[in-house]
């Protein structure tokens, strides 16, 4: 779980359970970084409500701070539990994105070659 996490609401008022389904959805997000981005990593999540043309629309905004970079996203829906399922969605593909570009490629290559190298390790036969 990622240590620094704040929920805050924005002219609208954040109740008990939808700040446990924040935690729970968003809290999860973790697994995807690394051990030193988990180390550091400061999650942001603001929610609004504003009307446009009419109509009540739910606004989930989401902030990761990471060593290297933040990743912010913007969504709004009609709920504001599928806004937080949507954000959740689009962060999960945001952390591989960034994944990629702060990888060391040498590092994957000397990972990869210890694998292969491995002796004695085979792989069952599939059925």
């Amino acid at each position: 779980m990622i240590q620094k996490f704040e929920i805050t609401g924005v002219h609208s008022e954040v109740d008990e359970a939808l700040r446990k389904y924040i935690t729970k959805k968003l809290g999860r997000v973790d697994k995807y970084l690394s051990k030193h981005g988990r180390e550091s990593a400061h999650l942001e999540v603001r929610l609004k409500e504003e009307k446009k043309s009419g109509k009540k629309q739910s606004v989930c905004e989401v902030s990761l701070h990471l060593p290297h970079g933040t990743i912010t996203l913007k969504e709004s829906t009609l709920n504001m539990y599928a806004a937080v399922d949507i954000t959740e969605s689009k962060l999960k593909q945001q952390i591989e994105k960034y994944k990629e570009s702060h990888t060391d490629p040498k590092r994957q290559r000397h990972l990869l070659a210890r694998f292969k190298r491995a002796p004695g390790k085979t792989l069952p036969a599939e059925t």
